[in-house]
């Protein structure tokens, strides 16, 4: 492996970011004004974005955090979803808020919704630092979105390719996307 990242072009600059969570988080706060939160982070790519956007919140809010699989090593969604790691509070009757990096197909998003749906919450919202609009096969409601990207494979601020420049300060496309 090589040193260098793979680094392509840079669709999100680490100031874009920063300034973008923040309005998140002002936008989630007056929303759940008065009442408690639970964010549920899909790690590992949303661990950065997730951080910085309870940050942000004004009010009181509770993580907690599950770990689902559709990638593994390649560029492209396998379309199966595996849960790796479920949640460890109870969500009946919470106001529940899935933190997720990127939505790409919409298909893992659509099973949590559907699986976290079922354990009757007293509400269920998706904020995703990224969607891409061309790639949607699946109809998702996002309530909060960050930046809508090109179909393009993302690294950095938490997005990995093979586990791999999670640690970028900003969002690029990944240089050779059949690596």
């Amino acid at each position: 492996m090589t040193d260098q990242p793979p680094i392509g072009e840079i669709l999100v600059q680490a100031d874009e970011l920063k300034e973008r969570v923040r309005a998140l988080g002002r936008q989630i706060s007056a929303d759940y004004t008065g009442r408690d939160l639970l964010l549920v982070g899909v790690l590992k790519g949303a661990m950065f974005f997730l951080a910085d956007l309870m940050r942000s919140i004004d009010g009181p809010c509770e993580v907690d955090f599950m770990a689902v699989a559709s990638y593994g090593s390649a560029t492209d969604s396998s379309g199966v979803v595996r849960i790796l790691k479920d949640l460890d509070t109870p969500i009946e009757g919470r106001n529940v808020l899935i933190v997720e990096d990127i939505v790409d197909s919409g298909l893992t998003l659509q099973y949590l919704l559907r699986n976290l749906g079922a354990r009757d919450p007293g509400s269920l919202e998706v904020c995703a630092l990224l969607t891409k609009p061309e790639r949607l096969v699946a109809e998702v409601p996002i309530r909060y979105t960050g930046f809508e990207i090109p179909n393009r494979f993302a690294i950095g601020y938490g997005l990995d390719h093979a586990e791999r420049w999670r640690n970028l300060p900003y969002v690029a496309a990944l240089a050779d996307e059949g690596c």
